[in-house]
């Protein structure tokens, strides 16, 4: 049976006008699945119960579940979610003292190889709907204000799989999610973050979606970005440049380098000039990320003395620059962890 949420406005007015029904009907049932998020057509009040009936009988709501939830100590909550077809991905809501933010999956594992990164190893399943996208979205909303009292205040795109791979869903969940007939949040409290596919940051640009950009780059010399990350042997860093040179050009959004300080991989000044050299092409700032042990040694020495002449040179430069602390690293919640250990 096909999930009523795949069908467009316009496709449900249709659906409603062969039924001898108005097409106002349409926007009930919209709202009641993307405004309210609800998943029982026998929960839609406002119509008859022949109507619901005549609905049910041809369209079902798949929606998803949280089958394991672990918590923190530092209060980051990780969800193991279940999808209609007992596949799983993770979500995680962040909260801190001013704000809570969800990290959302885009696929169920990842189409990319990144040799730091343990969703990287899984193998990749299959893309996420909107509705699974919209539905992680709506259940963090929901914990915010359970246990934080608050409802959610952010959204980043930095769970399981790369979001561009899943272009098209990921772009209508953004839709979904921010317009006012579906949850009303801002665009503006909405990071999407690529490992760097060119093209698909100029289309991401010309959607007028008004998000964030966030770019995971690690490193501003060829040769290392490609050991680390094997796939960005195809996506040169000067043709990620030129993406990203339109992406501010589009926006007017400043862009954010992602990046982790390893010992004997990244850790020299030969680095550091690399990123600040390529900073200063684009406006831009750097979130240095605290890296969280996968089990591959290589990657499993951080470099915090290297890590901190790393913030005193960028800052020199000019180049605004943060240190951003792990969350949730005791339930493997953190980032680059995420590698459906909840489904053991």
């Amino acid at each position: 049976m096909k999930d009523i949420r795949t069908l467009s406005l316009d496709q449900l007015k249709d659906y409603f006008v062969t039924l001898g029904e108005k097409p106002f009907r349409a926007k009930q049932v919209y709202d009641w699945l993307w405004s309210k998020n609800l998943h029982s057509i026998d929960e839609m009040t406002n119509l008859s119960k022949d109507l619901r009936d005549k609905i049910s009988q041809e369209f079902c709501i798949n929606p998803v579940s949280v089958d394991q939830l672990q918590k923190s100590t530092d209060g980051t909550i990780k969800n193991g979610v279940k999808l209609h077809d007992g596949l799983m991905v993770e979500s995680v809501l962040i909260p801190t003292e001013t704000r809570t933010t969800a990290c959302v999956s885009s696929q169920v594992g990842c189409s990319l190889n990144c040799e730091f990164c343990a969703t990287a190893k899984l193998k990749r399943m299959r893309n996420l709907e909107v509705a699974e996208i919209v539905d992680q979205v709506a259940l963090i909303d929901r914990q915010s204000k359970m246990y934080f009292d608050r409802p959610l205040s952010n959204i980043v795109f930095m769970g399981m799989g790369e979001p561009m791979m899943n272009y098209k869903n990921v772009v209508e969940a953004i839709r979904k999610i921010t317009k006012p007939e579906g949850l009303g949040m801002s665009p503006r409290r909405i990071t999407v973050s690529t490992s760097g596919i060119p093209k698909m940051i100029k289309m991401l640009a010309d959607e007028d979606l008004k998000v964030k950009l966030a770019l995971s780059l690690h490193s501003a010399i060829e040769e290392t970005r490609n050991e680390i990350m094997p796939f960005s042997e195809k996506f040169p860093l000067d043709e990620i440049m030129d993406s990203l040179k339109y992406w501010y050009q589009k926006t007017g959004n400043v862009i954010t380098f992602e990046y982790c300080v390893w010992g004997g991989i990244n850790d020299n000044d030969e680095h550091i000039k690399a990123l600040i050299k390529y900073c200063r092409q684009v406006p831009s700032k750097v979130n240095l990320i605290q890296y969280n042990p996968i089990g591959e040694g290589k990657f499993d020495h951080r470099s915090i003395k290297s890590e901190e002449k790393y913030v005193r040179e960028l800052t020199k430069a000019g180049i605004t620059v943060m240190v951003r602390r792990s969350r949730g690293a005791d339930i493997d919640a953190a980032c680059g962890q995420l590698a459906n250990k909840t489904s053991d």
